[in-house]
């Protein structure tokens, strides 16, 4: 079976009330960007013919990055009604893949061994993925026959208590045979604890019509659901892991893994250097040979090869650093370049700005990128020297080569080549240390 002969149905019309929060719970961030966004990716990777989605009313306008169609399952019924309410945008060809909004964890390989299996027995109605589980409490049974084929899938409010013994569970993810979807689905009824339309019903409606069912395993940390803040954060525990055992691999340092975060679209080279305590959001690229020292926190940046950035750096909003640049401890670099070279290393914030190749910014340095109303661009020239403690009012040019100095407030184009300082003339009073001391003295003992 090609995938082009794929269908999805993605459910996502549960609230998620155990969250205990206003946003629905496949909307909550994880790996930075919304739970469901991680199984959408996983349905266009599968590069179906047709994906669908299943959300409640809440979310009857909801927009993603993905190509898909939304229906509304109002009111919610079970799983089964909500698969009904996606068939007018299914044909009866080919397989129909059932994914959950709240389970972002399945890799897709494991969907290609189901896909597979299909293949090779194509008399399957309904292929499930199986899990064993260490606590399979809450979770449906599957129970085979002889031939190890499926038999029946029984929901946990409905098993009798030998069955609860029975440790092979279902995930809930499905491959059904499209012809078949729609008339197994017609059988469907609630005639359960909970009086909703279950969609694994439809194993044992398709056996009682002769045809077979079979159980592909996979491992069950890809199959957990997000129900509740805790099972939020198990997810990107697994997720963090993932990826930072990818980096590894593909020949990155991580000093210390399990305090280093990393992003779904993350991107590492080799030879870059993660030190402990490093936040990578969204949007972030490291070059080859590039370090992250401990304590930075990246997203939308670009980290130019050999490139150092840290301790304790925030760069953030559209950053670029060339090759070799240096942004050092306490800095924050917003919507910024440095060239090849340049270098912040002090408690200095650069925002809106271009900064040239070899600049050298110091310490307590500030663009004054914004007036309360709009912002504006510092441009900085190439070989630039800055002194410390210097305020650079935006819009503001500073030509190659030219030098600030130190205490400077620059409000006017500076040429190249150029030396700029402002500073007011410097009195010095001798002995006045010791006569300012006298006098306060002096005043305190009065009760002054």
């Amino acid at each position: 079976m090609t995938h082009q002969n794929l269908q999805i149905v993605i459910l996502a019309a549960g609230h998620g009330t155990r969250m205990k929060s206003e946003t629905p719970k496949i909307l909550h961030p994880l790996g930075g960007r919304p739970a469901l966004y991680h199984v959408l990716d996983l349905a266009h990777q599968l590069t179906p013919r047709t994906v669908v989605l299943v959300v409640s009313p809440a979310l009857k306008d909801i927009q993603t990055p993905f190509a898909h169609k939304t229906v509304v399952q109002h009111p919610a019924i079970g799983t089964g009604d909500a698969v009904k309410c996606a068939l007018p945008h299914l044909n009866a060809t080919g397989y129909v893949l059932i994914l959950y909004g709240d389970t972002p964890l399945i890799r897709q390989e494991t969907i290609d061994r189901m896909i597979a299996s299909a293949t090779h027995t194509p008399e399957m109605a309904v292929i499930l993925l199986g899990m064993r589980p260490q606590d399979p409490q809450n979770y449906a049974r599957l129970l085979l026959n002889e031939k190890g084929g499926l038999e029946e899938v029984i929901e946990y409010k409905d098993l009798a208590p030998s069955q609860k013994n029975i440790l092979l569970c279902n995930s809930g993810v499905m491959l059904i045979r499209a012809d078949l979807l729609e008339p197994l689905l017609a059988t469907l009824q609630p005639n359960n604890a909970a009086a909703e339309y279950y969609l694994t019903d439809i194993v044992k409606s398709a056996r009682e019509r002769g045809y077979p069912c079979g159980v592909v395993e996979g491992d069950a940390r890809e199959f957990l659901g997000i129900n509740t803040r805790q099972d939020l954060a198990q997810a990107e525990g697994i997720l963090q892991d993932r990826w930072r055992e990818t980096a590894m691999t593909a020949g990155a340092t991580l000093v210390d893994p399990k305090t280093i975060y990393l992003s779904y679209d993350t991107r590492i080279e080799a030879d870059v250097t993660l030190h402990p305590c490093v936040v990578l959001g969204p949007g972030v690229t490291l070059d080859a040979g590039s370090e992250i020292l401990p304590f930075c926190r990246l997203s939308d940046t670009h980290v130019g090869r050999d490139a150092i950035v840290g301790p304790f750096a925030h760069l953030r909003g559209g950053v670029h650093l060339q090759e070799k640049a240096e942004i050092g401890n306490f800095v924050e670099v917003k919507k910024s370049t440095f060239g090849p070279h340049a270098k912040a290393k002090h408690l200095s914030y650069i925002g809106d700005a271009e900064v040239g190749s070899k600049a050298n910014i110091g310490a307590g340095t500030i663009t004054c990128n914004y007036d309360g109303f709009n912002k504006f661009k510092t441009k900085i020239g190439d070989g630039v020297f800055i002194g410390s403690n210097s305020a650079l009012v935006a819009p503001l040019t500073i030509g190659d080569h030219a030098i600030v100095g130190a205490g400077s407030v620059i409000t006017q184009d500076i040429e190249s080549r150029a030396l700029a300082v402002t500073r007011s003339t410097q009195t010095t009073a001798l002995k006045g240390a010791d006569k300012f001391r006298e006098k306060r003295h002096t005043a305190k003992g009065k009760g002054i």
